[in-house]
């Protein structure tokens, strides 16, 4: 092992995973990979697995899918969802100004 990776491992919280990520961020992206297998609607899936406001959920993983780390540990997935979230803000932007989108 050289000084690069010694001084990477040091600098990982103790709950780190093999990517980097938080049990909690691995969760959260293990979530979104299958949150359509959950029974009822995907905010009660959210409350009574993270304990906390779908808000609060999305604010998170939003914060999540700009981490490198999330990209190296499920980069279809982080694409996907930057894909998601980028057509989302072209469509409020366009809204906003009276612009119809095709």
């Amino acid at each position: 092992m050289d000084a690069a990776e010694s001084m990477a491992r040091r600098r990982r919280p103790a709950d780190a995973g093999p990517a980097g990520l938080s049990a909690r961020e691995q969760e959260i992206l293990a979530f979104e990979r299958q949150w359509w297998k959950y029974a009822g609607a995907k905010e009660q899936a959210i409350r009574e697995l993270f304990a906390m406001s779908s808000t609060r959920y999305y604010q998170v993983l939003n914060q999540l899918i700009d981490k490198h780390e999330a990209m190296q540990a499920d980069p279809m997935l982080v694409k996907r969802l930057r894909k998601t979230r980028a057509a989302r803000q072209r469509t409020r932007a366009a809204r906003r100004l009276g612009i119809d989108l095709p």
